[in-house]
């Protein structure tokens, strides 16, 4: 049946416009409002906001705990992405290439943190660091090495890097998967000739696999990126609230202190602008950074 200019019209409107009705309400609005509100210093209760113009943004550049909050953000995304990164891919490879049995099963095992709240994470690991019940130091001094057990979230120097293993574990299954589905798209042919040529398995993964999962690869980088930025203040509240003494804020987590604890909203909104501008500004230079050819099957 032939469609008519003016019924393929009507019908891409009833797919679109709704979508757009959607994004516009839950992400272009609270964008702009925002935006609007950054300009203002209001505490979130009162019906008065009074317009400041750019004093929120000369109290961000002069806040001194503001450059803390972005390279604590920026070593979770560093530390997330090659974590995280490398487990996944070695996980997905395993799993595709070394046929094992059980490989159904491991899917489950490490896909399973996927489906758990952030929160459950959060206090699950805060019983793993308890430093008198805890796995961490009970563990360390079931093997004789007392003098390693330590207050992991009570110190700071410890209890930043002290959030990347729950949140590398957080994260392996679904990237896994992603990769996995990628692996499993290559034809077994490409690995025949490779292996024919006198290749090892080790150069078939550098020369055949990475290259061809290189979309996957990226794709995921992008997304631990954009959530970390984005998200990782939820781990970061639940597990230390940003101490002891600021040294686990990160942005997403002093907005929330600025706009929720001590009711300075135009502040915090001024915050969200600047995650917003760093997020864009740090994807588009991966972005750059990760192009490279199309390598096709």
């Amino acid at each position: 049946m032939v469609q008519s200019s003016r019924q393929r019209n009507l019908f891409l409107a009833f797919c679109l416009v709704p979508t757009f009705i959607l994004f516009a309400v839950f992400t272009l609005y609270p964008l702009f409002n925002g935006l609007y509100y950054s300009f203002f210093k209001w505490s979130g209760a009162s019906s008065l906001a009074e317009f400041v113009g750019l004093e929120n943004y000369r109290r961000l550049f002069s806040d001194g705990i503001i450059p803390r909050t972005i390279l604590h953000d920026y070593f979770l995304v560093v530390t997330k992405v090659i974590g995280i990164m490398i487990l996944s891919t070695f996980f997905a490879v395993a799993l595709t290439q070394m046929k094992i049995k059980e490989a159904p099963f491991y899917r489950i095992v490490f896909f399973f943190p996927n489906i758990m709240s952030v929160v459950v994470i959060g206090i699950l690991w805060m019983f793993i660091y308890n430093p008198s019940l805890g796995l961490v130091n009970s563990g360390l001094e079931l093997i004789g090495l007392e003098n390693w057990t330590r207050p992991w979230l009570g110190s700071e120097k410890w209890a930043l890097p002290s959030l990347v293993l729950p949140s590398v574990w957080a994260g392996i299954g679904l990237f896994m998967l992603m990769l996995m589905g990628g692996i499993s798209n290559i034809s077994k042919s490409y690995y025949e000739a490779a292996e024919i040529d006198g290749a090892t398995e080790w150069q078939q993964f550098w020369k055949v696999t990475l290259p061809l999962i290189w979309p996957q690869i990226k794709i995921s980088i992008l997304y631990i990126i954009i959530t970390t930025l984005n998200g990782s203040f939820i781990i970061v509240q639940v597990m230390t609230k940003g101490g002891p003494n600021n040294s686990t804020h990160v942005m997403g987590s002093y907005l929330y202190e600025q706009a929720f604890v001590k009711y300075n909203f135009g502040y915090g909104a001024t915050i969200g602008v600047m995650i917003l501008i760093l997020s864009l500004i740090t994807v588009l230079i991966m972005q750059f950074l990760m192009r490279r050819e199309k390598v096709e099957y």
